[in-house]
């Protein structure tokens, strides 16, 4: 039986959307959760049916989102900091939280160790193309300075964890620059550029950032900088472009009004697309683990798909499977 540890008092919203998640989890799918946070509080959550399915450890202490990264070296008995030394003795499978991004990657990074031979971990994320699907970018925030060999291990790491949760094999790897022309990019992106070349027969080459939502490839290598302004810009646009259209329809006629009642399923399909809630949480890749980062405004929903991104990870082996592509290419 598969043991995931969750850190159920982390997130923004305290335990109550994350223990939903878990219980909504453990009815799809079979498997252990370790809830790691104030038993007191969890236990009566857990009904009477799924306490068979569920183990408590113990802790009151969580590391909280104004706190420093680093904080959680210092804090043993934080539940990051259990959760993570549950899987570092093999005492689980995989570790999920929505709880301080930082604190859970310095914790994993230096607990887990990275795979051996990755320089660097990344953290990856999916991104809506017109395409119906996802395109996968990384680094999204764990390295804001890279080098070349760092663009191409995400490349490298990207490519065997999108062949899993992408359900392919011919996974098409791009490197995000200011344009398109092998000429293009700084001169960290043009080795990249020629790195990812001779090791990838479906490199597609230099890409731009409106080629993520076109679904141009299934990847996206740029360094966490970059990676990072490049998801919270896009979360930000999405955000703007619903609250413009609510309130257009708001000022608009009767006409106008009908008209976006009748599109309301449209709406919610758009908002399907674009919800975070329907993939959960974004793998630390190179560690030494199933590292799982869920948003710390997680709802219910999205832990739950988080914990099955544990899963789908652990059923794959991924972490071995990164291992075994370092030594092909």
């Amino acid at each position: 039986m598969r043991k995931i540890a969750i850190d159920a008092m982390g997130g923004d919203f305290g335990p109550e959307p994350i223990i939903e998640g878990v219980l909504k989890a453990l009815k799809e799918k079979d498997f252990i959760a370790y809830l790691v946070g104030d038993e007191k509080i969890l236990k009566p959550m857990i009904p009477n049916n799924l306490l068979d399915k569920v183990r408590f450890i113990n802790s009151d202490d969580f590391i909280k989102m104004n706190e420093s990264a680093t904080e959680a070296l210092k804090r043993p008995k934080s539940t990051i900091y259990k959760s993570i030394e549950l899987l570092k003795q093999k005492k689980v499978d995989g570790v999920v939280s929505a709880g301080h991004s930082g604190a859970t990657m310095s914790l994993a990074t230096l607990k887990l160790g990275r795979i051996k031979g990755i320089k660097r971990p990344a953290i990856v994320t999916f991104l809506p193309n017109i395409k119906r699907n996802y395109t996968l970018l990384l680094d999204v925030g764990a390295n804001v300075d890279c080098d070349a060999i760092n663009l191409y291990q995400f490349g490298l790491m990207a490519n065997e964890y999108a062949k899993v949760v992408l359900n392919k094999n011919d996974i098409k790897i791009g490197l995000l620059s200011n344009g398109e022309e092998e000429s293009k990019g700084n001169s960290i992106t043009k080795e990249a550029y020629k790195l990812l070349k001779e090791s990838f027969p479906n490199f597609y080459g230099n890409v731009e950032g409106s080629d993520i939502f076109k679904g141009t490839t299934d990847v996206v290598v740029t360094d966490g900088f970059i990676g990072n302004i490049v998801l919270k810009a896009s979360e930000g646009a999405a955000d703007t472009i619903g609250k413009i259209i609510k309130e257009e329809i708001k000022k608009s006629g009767i006409l106008q009004k009908i008209g976006a009642l009748l599109l309301k399923p449209v709406f919610k399909g758009v908002k399907k697309v674009t919800d975070y809630a329907e993939y959960g949480g974004a793998p630390l890749l190179g560690v030494n683990g199933c590292v799982i980062i869920a948003h710390g405004k997680s709802n219910s929903k999205a832990i739950k798909n988080a914990i099955f991104q544990a899963l789908k990870y652990i059923d794959n082996n991924v972490t071995e499977k990164i291992q075994e592509s370092l030594k092909v290419h």
